[in-house]
């Protein structure tokens, strides 16, 4: 197939890095089509041994697909379990146990097949290994698709936190299938749509107004419109990752909602909230927490909430999560800087901006409201 074609039926997006940029392929028929995956793939690859690692669900149902793309190249498959629980630094030892023992060296590409379990854990073995191996992102799951499989984040959970270790490595390439969202469950269906929500309330306050008017396209996962906020949510991230890929400054902003979210999932144990599901909560939180402060205009949170409603997302904690222990969970997040707590805030839908000078009258309301 030649490059022209392949820009025809697919849509790119670049995450500008220098000499480490890379490209994000967006399309509906990628792991179907074997000879344009392996086009997409080739060019990512610099030896003969490939490593997969992806989980037993995503295995049954695209690793055959994946293998007829890679034949002629030596394939190793690593299937850990599914789920938030196994994001752990015992899998991460399976993973480089099971390399060391296929005798895997430093030409050897890593390929992350599922969401953003195995996506996490596949990057920061990928940035480990041997000081360092080249990986492929390709995201099977929504909130894979538009957040984490791009930025090259990757890290394992700690039992004090969420993702407390790991790695900033990017990949060579992301594929996003999107026809793979057709097999995912309701329920981590609408955790995804919880990060392109994110980006709306974040940088994009049109991209905003379009969920709120296009909620049953989304919900009967209509393939436009995802097309369509796979695409902008890839290039927000992108944009902000290019101008800050350490997070040391602007990028903190994609973590609206998440230093609520992230106690919040710490709380009640990895698994037991999906990730976008606690970040639903915890954007509302932070919504609560703007208006407190008399940054958002009161009402937008409402607004915030009935989107997410309709989106099929929790907008309220369980009964029984104490207000002092979600603010000792929360004293553990790594936006945290100096002892000092950081929260991401809009000042109105489509900006946000970094804090940790702040009422701490306000956040002990909010928290009180909510727990």
């Amino acid at each position: 197939m030649e490059e022209s074609a392949l820009k025809q039926a697919w849509q790119t997006v670049t995450v500008d890095l220098g000499d480490r940029s890379y490209p994000i392929y967006i399309g509906d028929d990628g792991l179907s089509d074997a000879a344009k995956l392996r086009q997409m793939l080739q060019p990512c690859i610099r030896g003969q041994q490939v490593a997969v690692m992806t989980n037993d669900t995503v295995a049954s149902l695209y690793g055959d697909q994946l293998s007829t793309a890679l034949q002629g190249y030596s394939v190793d498959v690593f299937v850990m379990q599914d789920g938030e629980q196994y994001k752990s630094l015992e899998t991460y030892t399976a993973a480089m146990d099971f390399l060391m023992a296929k005798r895997h060296n430093r030409t050897t590409c890593l390929i992350a097949l599922g969401g953003g379990v195995v996506g996490d854990l596949t990057g920061f073995v990928a940035a480990t290994f041997q000081r360092g191996v080249d990986f492929v992102q390709i995201p099977t799951t929504l909130l894979a698709q538009v957040d984490s499989s791009v930025g090259g984040k990757t890290a394992v959970n700690h039992p004090a936190g969420k993702n407390m270790i790991g790695a900033f490595y990017q990949p060579q390439c992301v594929v996003v299938d999107s026809t793979t969202l057709q097999s995912l469950p309701a329920r981590e269906y609408a955790a995804g749509l919880a990060e392109v929500v994110k980006y709306g309330v974040i940088a994009d306050a049109e991209l905003f107004a379009w969920l709120e008017d296009n909620q049953a396209a989304l919900n009967a996962r209509d393939a436009a419109a995802l097309a369509h906020v796979i695409k902008r949510s890839c290039e927000i991230k992108a944009q902000v990752v290019a101008a800050d890929e350490r997070e040391s400054g602007i990028r903190a902003i994609l973590n609206f909602g998440h230093t609520f979210g992230h106690a919040i999932e710490n709380l009640a144990g990895y698994g037991t909230w999906l990730h976008g599901e606690a970040v639903a909560v915890g954007m509302v939180m932070a919504g609560r927490f703007s208006e407190c402060l008399q940054l958002l205009p009161q009402g937008q949170t409402e607004r915030l909430k009935q989107l997410l409603r309709g989106l099929q997302l929790p907008v309220a904690l369980q009964d029984g999560v104490d207000s002092s222990a979600m603010l000792q969970a929360m004293g553990m997040d790594k936006k945290a800087m100096d002892g000092k707590l950081r929260f991401i805030v809009t000042d109105g839908f489509g900006t946000a901006r970094v804090i940790d000078d702040y009422d701490r009258q306000a956040l002990q309301a909010v928290l009180a409201e909510f727990c």
